[in-house]
């Protein structure tokens, strides 16, 4: 008898000691599951960026007459431009894989512990040169749209957007679509940080 209330004492604990809000607690298995499906939401929102980023470059372009002479304005003739482009695609290119890389994740079943780590290590370095990869890009377009709008009087440099007004301000939308994409891997870096401190290091 007093096993059988000793029981029934605990059992009427137990399920205060779930959640002192009322609410039941979620698992860390939940809680890993929910972190994973936010990386893959940040991993295409990163795809997206770039791609309308890359695209908004490329097709950007305007010819304009200034004191008898044609003057184009292309991405092409700016390294920094060509840069932005570059760490676009990368950036791109490999937020597919990796996305691809963290469906394994969701499909396959639990493997070891040991080998688990090491993937979400590699995936935390994956999103850390991707971040800095992207937002160099975005420094280097950045000083070079300065220049081009404002001009820079103690180098004699003049601004070139009043005559290429459109392209500046195309330009522009592609440099925002970019920092987006910085962005989205700053929270991603977070985010697989602390994906790789949830998993226990004991089997």
């Amino acid at each position: 008898m007093a096993s059988e209330a000793c029981k029934e004492k605990t059992s009427s604990v137990l399920p205060q000691m779930t959640s002192s809000s009322g609410l039941p607690m979620s698992s860390p298995r939940q809680q890993s599951k929910s972190l994973l499906v936010a990386q893959a939401t940040l991993r295409i929102s990163a795809i997206v960026f770039t791609l309308i980023a890359i695209s908004v470059i490329v097709t950007n372009t305007q010819s304009v007459i200034v004191f008898g002479f044609k003057f184009e304005a292309h991405y092409t003739y700016s390294t920094a431009f060509k840069f932005l482009v570059g760490a676009n695609a990368v950036v791109c290119a490999f937020s597919a894989l990796s996305l691809i890389f963290l469906s394994l994740f969701l499909s396959r079943s639990v493997p070891q512990q040991q080998q688990q780590l090491k993937n979400y290590f590699f995936l935390l370095v994956h999103d850390v040169v991707m971040m800095v990869l992207i937002i160099s890009g975005c420094a280097a377009a950045t000083a070079i749209g300065y220049v081009g709008r404002y001009g820079e009087k103690k180098m004699t440099w003049q601004p070139t957007c009043g005559y290429v007004s459109k392209y500046c301000n195309r330009m522009s939308i592609s440099l925002a679509f970019s920092y987006l994409a910085f962005f989205a891997y700053l929270l991603l870096t977070f985010t697989s940080a602390l994906t790789l401190m949830s998993r226990p290091t004991t089997q």
